[in-house]
């Protein structure tokens, strides 16, 4: 007896993904760096692994002494080694952990823009904006720096690699994301206009400034950031992990606890910057959390807008937000996903202009290269105006890219 007919997949566009890295290619910045500091500055060596130990949601680890050699980048006093998990594109997840890799263990595409490119055509992907891997996803590693000297150089040294070699010759389909000096707020402003006369329209920050040591975004002390960046029509980029700390509920939970609850960063910091007067202040700067899903979003606006009412008479709610805090999450908040379908089920909360698909290569959440047939799926009972503006038409908007 013959089954219910089946849907014919719907017609899913040329992804725009605002969320996929880039693992550095070994000689990007001794390639750039002064010879004075080129065994201090960020460079590969090739030792043993060791044993990495996740310690408050970073790994200390040292080279090993024996075994075949693996690829580890050294930075003044500081190791890492490059792992499975940073380059998990066509590996299963019983492949993916912690172990040491060298680059020939991974796709080219996760570090050769060519490469990439192509793994991008297999994927449905017209146009991709990446985030670091090794100086952290909003440039940790250069403001934990002994030498700001070099790490302002090195953070010049990433954001000229980026635009004139990893996206240079993508025809626009790279989009550069660039760094700041995150430890001096008027270098940052400088490089903010130094990378937007060049075009770059994306900048890495983290959720969660203060965690990592950094004046909150309540201090006044990025004023001038953010007014740079709403003059450049810069995007400020937040990423799942750039507040360096992760919520884990004690020393021997198993790392899936922190894994799962890792866009608790983000609600917290979208409620940050609601509540903050940032986005009164500066109503053309806008904001993208990566990686965070969105099905938590409806609450947390529901939320935010009842205590705005309920608290305002002791929270100090309204000091800095006249209107209900959700007018400047719709006005200037955007969020991307990748499977997230309570999200969709809830979209007209969510917002059907604030979210965009993402597909997270090559990491080991990412969907290569079945991003398409993900979509299919995640999208299916939207119709195809709707589906449209999540795949790319919401991105091109964003991000001013020259898109149909």
């Amino acid at each position: 007896m013959a089954g219910p007919p089946t849907q014919p997949a719907i017609d899913i566009p040329p992804i725009i993904s605002v969320d996929d890295h880039v693992v550095e290619p070994p000689d990007l910045w001794s390639s750039r760096l002064p010879a004075k500091y080129q065994e201090v500055g960020p460079h590969v060596v090739y030792k043993p692994t060791g044993r990495p130990i996740l310690v408050g949601g970073g790994y200390i680890e040292e080279p090993g002494t024996e075994g075949d050699p693996i690829a580890w980048w050294f930075f003044e006093d500081s190791k890492y080694s490059v792992k499975r998990l940073i380059a998990a594109a066509g590996y299963s997840p019983d492949e993916i952990g912690l172990e040491g890799i060298t680059f020939d263990d991974m796709r080219p595409g996760c570090w050769q823009p060519k490469a990439r490119l192509a793994d991008m055509d297999v994927n449905n992907v017209e146009a991709s904006l990446c985030f670091p891997n090794y100086p952290r996803f909003c440039g940790q590693l250069f403001k934990n720096a002994k030498d700001k000297d070099l790490a302002l150089l090195c953070v010049q040294a990433y954001n000229d690699w980026m635009v004139e070699e990893w996206c240079g010759n993508s025809n626009g389909r790279l989009i550069p994301l660039c760094l700041i000096p995150l430890w001096d707020v008027d270098l940052a402003v400088k490089e903010i206009y130094r990378n937007g006369a060049r075009g770059v329209r994306a900048v890495a920050f983290s959720e969660c400034p203060a965690w990592i040591d950094l004046p909150s975004i309540h201090s006044g002390y990025w004023e001038p950031f953010w007014a740079a960046c709403a003059d450049t029509g810069t995007v400020v980029c937040m990423h799942i992990g750039s507040g360096t700390k992760t919520m884990v509920t004690s020393s021997d939970a198993p790392e899936g606890v922190t894994a799962t609850g890792i866009f608790t960063n983000s609600a917290m910091s979208m409620i940050d910057f609601l509540f903050s007067g940032v986005l009164v202040r500066h109503p053309n700067l806008q904001l993208l959390y990566a990686e965070a899903q969105i099905g938590w979003i409806p609450y947390v606006v529901e939320r935010i807008d009842d205590i705005w009412n309920t608290h305002r008479g002791w929270a100090h709610v309204r000091d800095n937000a006249p209107e209900p805090p959700s007018t400047y999450y719709y006005r200037q908040v955007h969020s991307c996903f990748f499977k997230d379908s309570v999200g969709l089920e809830l979209l007209d909360r969510v917002g059907v202009d604030n979210i965009m698909f993402e597909t997270d290569y090559p990491h080991q959440d990412g969907t290569w290269p079945n991003s398409k047939a993900v979509a299919q799926r995640l999208f299916a009972h939207l119709d195809a105006a709707t589906t449209h503006k999540i795949v790319r038409g919401n991105a091109a908007r964003l991000f001013g890219l020259d898109a149909k």
